[in-house]
């Protein structure tokens, strides 16, 4: 692969002054424009040329109006960073909309360092290598330009470059140790770098690959292709579809659903209800306190109709936790800040540290619930958020969280009782709004989503559990038992 890249291009100083003065006046242009435009964009730095990188990022310094390009150099994880999914601290600093981020090394050092390292076996580096192809798709089909640009050179301009700098004290500072490190296992690096870059190239966000012997024609390369993606995108700023489409196929509309198949009887008289609730919440309250001590985390989901009694079962939840150990993270509408992100960006924000949980009240689900049923999201967004949100999943089960999920179901009729019922409730009143019965009137449709939703996204790592909720004393005892039993299953 590198092979085609060591070709020796070169730039005389004459043809780079000229080109350049042109490309920095439009590329400056671009950037103001990109300030409205309702996308960001990614420049990642990577390579076995690390002096590259770091001359590179000054040079777009100069090129571009600082304020509004941010960089980010990753290296090991910090604490707080070890204590989550490796990729929070990248969700955390994607750029917003008219932004600019440039990230130097990010998820391709760290995959290919832990696997020289020995820290990833084969599988587990393809893996990763993998979960990074996804995540960078994901972040594209959601409109951020990525660009990635790989910066090599050849063994033999490395090893006279690091004589140079060690012969030449003026030079000397260029080099540290780490430049060493990949020299001396350049064969490797290469190897694995050449794997990772098949991996995680994609028509959406393919490598660029520099040869860096002429630091001339670096610069300009990198110049030229930000300026001609970010123009073409200007053009043009809603997102290319996916490179992989989804499948288009969903369940189809009937007159039964899997919602339907539950029980929704039962009714738990108020003793029994007092003495198990009771039971219950002591357990949880020991395993939950171990799990502090054990550095488990839990991730819970409560989906479900409105009124079905999601506030009540929490409520149940965390009177038996303490108070450290947990936060309920109730879900809304987007504000500014989140529509200019993903829309898994805030849900990244809250993913908790060790021994911690997070209780979401409605969560990433949104996307193929009401975006999808109230036509918030295009078609192929909310079909293509099956496989983001199973992502998502499962690297937080792969980080040993415990991930659980819940959707408490009631009929029509016993919703439009509760409805009632809070309007005569004065402390309850807020509740209802005109929404409320509206979304009534698609009960179908939502169901349907549901049934499809449970299809796609009930996985190993992230099971559904469907718990009837027309007796709210049975649907809390049911989410207690089942978070006990999840607990002690993995403690």
């Amino acid at each position: 692969m590198f092979e085609a890249v060591e070709l020796g291009h070169h730039v005389s100083k004459a043809d780079y002054s000229a080109a350049l003065e042109t490309v920095r006046v439009d590329l400056i242009n671009a950037q103001y424009e990109l300030r409205t435009a309702p996308f960001s964009v990614l420049i990642l730095l990577m390579g076995d040329d690390r002096q590259s990188c770091n001359e590179v990022i000054n040079q777009l310094g100069e090129w571009m109006d600082g304020r509004y390009i941010h960089n980010h150099f990753f290296g090991e994880p910090t604490d707080e960073e070890r204590e989550r999914p490796r990729f929070w601290r990248y969700w955390r600093r994607l750029p917003r909309h008219g932004i600019t981020g440039v990230f130097v090394g990010a998820w391709a050092l760290s995959a290919i360092a832990e696997r020289l390292r020995d820290e990833l076996s084969a599988d587990e580096f393809r893996r990763q290598c993998h979960h990074i192809y996804r995540f960078e798709n994901l972040l594209a089909s959601n409109g951020v330009l990525i660009l990635k640009f790989w910066f090599h050179q050849s063994k033999k301009d490395f090893k006279n470059r690091l004589k140079a700098a060690k012969n030449n004290p003026k030079k000397a500072w260029r080099i540290d140790e780490a430049d060493w490190q990949v020299y001396q296992q350049y064969d490797e690096f290469v190897r694995l770098s050449e794997e990772y870059i098949r991996i995680t190239s994609s028509g959406a966000t393919p490598w660029t690959l520099v040869e860096t012997a002429d630091f001339r024609y670096r610069n300009l390369l990198v110049a030229q292709t930000i300026l001609s993606a970010l123009q073409e995108r200007l053009r043009s700023p809603q997102p290319a579809l996916p490179a992989e489409r989804p499948p288009t196929t969903y369940v189809t509309p009937s007159d039964r659903s899997i919602l339907s198949q539950l029980d929704l009887g039962n009714h738990s008289p108020w003793g029994t209800y007092r003495e198990t609730l009771e039971h219950y919440q002591a357990q949880l309250k020991r395993l939950t306190r171990k799990a502090r001590r054990k550095g488990l985390s839990s991730v819970l989901v409560f989906e479900g109709w409105d009124a079905a009694g999601k506030g009540g079962v929490i409520r149940r939840l965390t009177q038996a936790m303490d108070a450290q150990d947990y936060r309920v993270i109730p879900i809304g509408a987007p504000i500014e800040e989140e529509k200019a992100h993903h829309y898994l960006w805030r849900f990244w924000q809250h993913i908790p540290g060790r021994g911690r949980i997070v209780i979401f009240d409605r969560s990433w689900y949104g996307r193929v619930l009401v975006e999808r049923v109230e036509g918030f999201a295009h078609p192929w967004e909310w079909q293509w958020a099956y496989r983001e949100i199973n992502d998502f999943e499962e690297q937080l089960h792969e980080h040993g969280i415990v991930v659980l999920k819940f959707w408490l179901h009631i009929d029509p009729d016993e919703q439009l009782r509760r409805f009632k019922e809070r309007e005569q409730t004065p402390y309850k009143k807020y509740k209802i709004t005109e929404e409320d019965y509206r979304n009534r009137d698609r009960w179908q449709d939502y169901e349907m989503a549901v049934t499809d939703m449970v299809s796609r996204t009930s996985t190993h790592a992230a099971r559904w559990h469907l718990v009837p909720a027309t007796n709210k004393r049975r649907a809390r005892i049911q989410v207690i038992k089942t978070l006990c039993h999840a607990l002690k299953d993995r403690l």
